[in-house]
């Protein structure tokens, strides 16, 4: 992903994610241009890199529509990824993919970004990381982190 002239829309979940396990840098080294829309910094809350630009999409009426079903981050990040050519959307809300695939958007969640970062050499090894994440208030199934591992080669 990174020499690709692929964009990173990343959603408050994945950054509080990466932020508490400190592996936030593992988006930009996946993908040069990472956005994120100004809901999501609000709601992230903390300071961030210098290398995330925030934009705001341009048309408020698919953020307004989207909002009737999702958290207002969400709604902007996907309304954002309607707009943004190459864009691949990271999102962990199960109701936001849906949608996400339903507007034929590319999405991945945080554990798939982090599997691609394992895969393209940027993590020696997914398992750290993930024991990283089970420490954190962030739940996926055993089923979920066995096949993660599987993909990832461990």
């Amino acid at each position: 992903m990174r020499h690709s002239s692929e964009i990173i829309i990343s959603d408050t979940s994945c950054l509080i994610l990466l932020g508490k396990i400190d592996e936030i840098d593992v988006l930009h080294r996946l993908c040069e241009r990472v956005y994120i829309t100004p809901t999501i910094k609000e709601e992230y809350g903390e300071a961030l890199p210098d290398w995330i630009k925030i934009k705001a999409p341009q048309n408020t009426r698919y953020q307004n529509l989207l909002e009737m079903d999702l958290d207002a981050g969400e709604a902007s990040a996907i309304a954002l990824s309607l707009e943004t050519d190459r864009s691949i959307l990271i999102i962990d809300d199960l109701k936001g993919r849906k949608i996400a695939k339903r507007l034929h958007l590319k999405y991945s969640g945080t554990l798939g970004l982090l599997l691609q970062a394992k895969r393209a050499g940027i993590l020696p090894a997914l398992r750290p990381v993930v024991v990283k994440i089970r420490e954190t208030n962030f739940r996926f199934s055993e089923a979920l982190l066995d096949s993660l591992l599987e993909q990832a080669g461990e």
